[in-house]
């Protein structure tokens, strides 16, 4: 029971900060709604329509741009209204249709119509989109110009008779085949890879942090009055261990529990999903201790501790998607446990089970058995020197 003790008093002695508990609990699940709202789940762009006044061709606009794939028109009042929103960026374009523009095209004059975006981005690139639109939603009313400009009939019925002949003309067939495979399943949720991906940084950079902890236990020589006990070496390593164990295994639940409830997160098989934290808690719990066994004061050990965390996280997949890594990268990526988690989510998300992750767990249970030999080792030295 010993080692359970010396676990518990390490948790206490961490939840004593109360900033743990923003850093642990709060943080992370706040970095996964920013990222999923910013990159998650498919993009819709918003394109703004002030049509001054309702007529035929403008309502055929109107129209076609509202059947047009992709796009989400926001019917607007006013000039004003159009400017706000667009400067804002709440919406990332908007289009002005004239008043008279039936009235124009039936007396063969050119029509001007507005387009209005912010420079660069979104709103830039939806204009040939737009544009396409318009000069496909104008063809039976320039039709109808031509005959009405001649005198061989009025403006609305020609328009009328152009749209007859147009919704006669067979439309062309696209078939569309796609090849190779996805980069991301179809069924990947908006929060989906951003919440995996923040679990392995944070119960890494958790872990790491609980090296600190470690040095103070040394410094305050906690370690050798525990020795002074009849407590055995290997009792107090254990029990040092268990608490680094602990605090990243009881955050990784947490979070996975949390996205689940709050953002509908789909962790795949739970059983393979919990066997992924608890193994990778162990690997943060063997690197903390070789953190907290190489370093003689806590400030170096939390300085080193972050950057080597947030290195491993970049290179190993959890800022940026393996799938994006050129095949070199992904190589190197394999050096970190970090990759080898999140290829164990991914198989779990695309329908995987505990038995088609083995090769990842058993790798992570290498890392595991490799740290924390080694900082058994060193810890021995530290608290058994003379």
């Amino acid at each position: 029971m010993k080692p359970f003790t010396i676990a518990w008093v390490n948790l206490k002695r961490l939840f004593r900060d109360r900033s743990t508990y923003f850093f642990v609990f709060i943080f992370p699940l706040a970095l996964i709604l920013l990222i999923g709202l910013q990159f998650g789940g498919d993009f819709l762009p918003q394109v703004g329509v002030l049509a001054t006044e309702e007529g035929t061709t403008a309502t055929e606009i109107v129209d076609a741009l509202e059947a047009e794939p992709g796009l989400e028109v926001v019917p607007l009042r006013t000039e004003a209204e159009l400017v706000d929103q667009v400067e804002r960026g709440n919406l990332d374009a908007a289009l002005t249709i004239p008043a008279g523009l039936d009235q124009s095209l039936a007396a063969g004059q050119p029509a001007e119509l507005g387009f209005i975006a912010r420079p660069g981005g979104t709103g830039a690139a939806l204009a040939p989109v737009v544009g396409e639109v318009v000069q496909r939603s104008l063809l039976a009313a320039n039709a109808a110009a031509f005959v009405s400009v001649q005198g061989l009939g009025d403006f609305p019925t020609s328009v009328a008779l152009a749209q007859q002949v147009e919704n006669g003309i067979p439309a062309a067939e696209v078939t569309e085949e796609t090849v190779g495979e996805s980069l991301f399943p179809a069924s990947l949720g908006r929060f989906d890879l951003g919440a995996s991906s923040q679990l392995i940084l944070f119960m890494f950079i958790t872990a790491l942090s609980g090296g600190a902890v470690l040095i103070q236990t040394r410094q305050l020589g906690l370690s050798r009055r525990m020795l002074s006990t009849p407590t055995s070496v290997t009792t107090i390593i254990g029990g040092e261990a268990l608490g680094r164990f602990a605090v990243v295994a009881l955050q990784g639940i947490y979070i996975m529990i949390g996205a689940l409830l709050i953002f509908g997160v789909h962790w795949g098989d739970p059983v393979a999903a919990i066997a992924i934290v608890l193994v990778f808690s162990a690997v943060g719990a063997g690197a903390a201790m070789v953190i907290g066994t190489l370093f003689r004061n806590a400030e170096q050990a939390a300085g080193v501790g972050i950057m080597v965390g947030l290195g491993m996280a970049a290179l190993g997949g959890a800022m940026l998607p393996l799938q994006l890594f050129s095949p070199t990268l992904q190589r190197i990526a394999h050096f970190t446990p970090h990759a080898w988690a999140s290829d164990a989510f991914a198989k779990i998300r695309d329908q995987g089970n505990i038995i088609d992750i083995a090769p990842e767990l058993g790798v992570l249970a290498a890392y595991a058995v490799v740290l924390i030999l080694f900082a058994s080792w060193r810890l021995r030295v530290a608290i058994t020197r003379p």
